[in-house]
């Protein structure tokens, strides 16, 4: 099969998931990567993987994500349609992801939103993601924008500083019994609630992480507990993406991860980057993300993390890539 044919009928496949068996597709799509995807393919090489020899998910190598850095990764020749960019300062690198077709991804986190929640088009979508707006190339903006305008309600829309505006439409979405997600970056969620709490029960309130730089750390415990005491809410949901993927994983209460149908979440030993961590350990986490079919769906991550026998999993923080000297050293390599 050529390469045009074997991509549309892995994109076919992944539009089925979770019908789609996974782990059967996840090979299919590795050795598919590892064909047509040179940067893949040499990271192979340096580790004498054969890729004919890899027989379960468990024994796929993940690429360091740190690769996102340094290079282009891209399955196949193609142009990009768009770039997303990690946020950074000019001293720091920058992870760049690049888009073949914006409408599978639109079509991809629309699908991981409605597994957990039913479709866009029932939400008033209500965005309070300054500094993501204020920047280009934010994926999680990009995914915003395309459930505000999925959204069957015109009170849906980004909130940069307008706060008197944002608590109107809070207002009056729960005078007109609209159901509504309000989906937030932690740092404007947290000074939302320190500045006008208010009740909002049945909103669905959403994180989506963002804290560095901007306020003190705090661990997302406690982050939830000033959530729901201020918004008279039972629980906190969340949000777990990255410039690196495609695919989201979500919480509705208590910071458990699901992943979407399209993703896996596995955890590595910190030490051993090749050596899978046992279920419910720390470990650092490796995320299978098949939508990712154009660029690289296979990830170690510099995310803490433990997964648990059912799939779901806990983000525990960051930890040092430097430590993860395997990695480091064939990141060496392949440059």
């Amino acid at each position: 099969m050529g390469l045009k044919t074997d991509r549309q009928s892995l994109i076919g496949r992944i539009g089925r998931l979770p019908a789609e068996p996974f782990g059967a597709l996840a090979l299919d799509i590795f050795r598919y990567q590892a064909e047509y995807n040179p940067l893949y393919h040499e990271f192979l090489r340096l580790l004498s993987v054969r890729p004919g020899s890899v027989q379960s998910i468990e024994s796929i190598p993940f690429l360091p994500i740190q690769f996102f850095k340094s290079y282009h990764v891209k399955t196949g020749e193609w142009e990009p349609e768009l770039t997303f960019s990690s946020s950074g300062t000019t001293a720091a690198a920058t992870s760049r992801h690049l888009l073949r077709d914006a409408a599978l991804y639109r079509q991809n986190a629309r699908r991981g939103f409605e597994f957990f929640y039913g479709p866009t088009s029932n939400y008033a979508v209500l965005a309070l993601l300054p500094a993501y707006l204020e920047r280009s190339g934010s994926s999680l903006v990009f995914m915003a924008d395309d459930f505000i305008r999925q959204s069957a309600y015109p009170e849906s829309g980004f909130f940069l500083h307008n706060t008197d505006a944002l608590i109107a439409v809070l207002a009056r979405c729960r005078d007109k019994s609209i159901p509504t997600l309000l989906l937030g970056v932690s740092f404007a969620l947290w000074e939302l609630a320190e500045k006008h709490p208010m009740s909002l029960s049945g909103v669905v309130i959403m994180e989506t992480g963002g804290m560095k730089g901007r306020r003190r750390e705090i661990t997302r415990e406690e982050l939830h507990a000033i959530l729901r005491d201020a918004f008279g809410v039972e629980s906190i949901h969340s949000e777990y993406g990255m410039t690196e993927l495609l695919s989201q994983a979500y919480s509705q209460g208590g910071g458990l991860f699901r992943p979407s149908p399209s993703m896996r979440v596995l955890a590595r030993e910190i030490t051993d980057p090749l050596a899978l961590q046992r279920p419910g350990a720390t470990g650092a986490l490796n995320i299978i993300d098949l939508a990712n079919l154009d660029t690289i769906s296979f990830i170690a991550t510099d995310d803490l993390g433990r997964v648990y026998p059912d799939g779901s999993f806990e983000v525990l923080g960051r930890h040092d890539a430097g430590d993860a000297r395997g990695c480091n050293l064939l990141v060496a390599d392949v440059g």
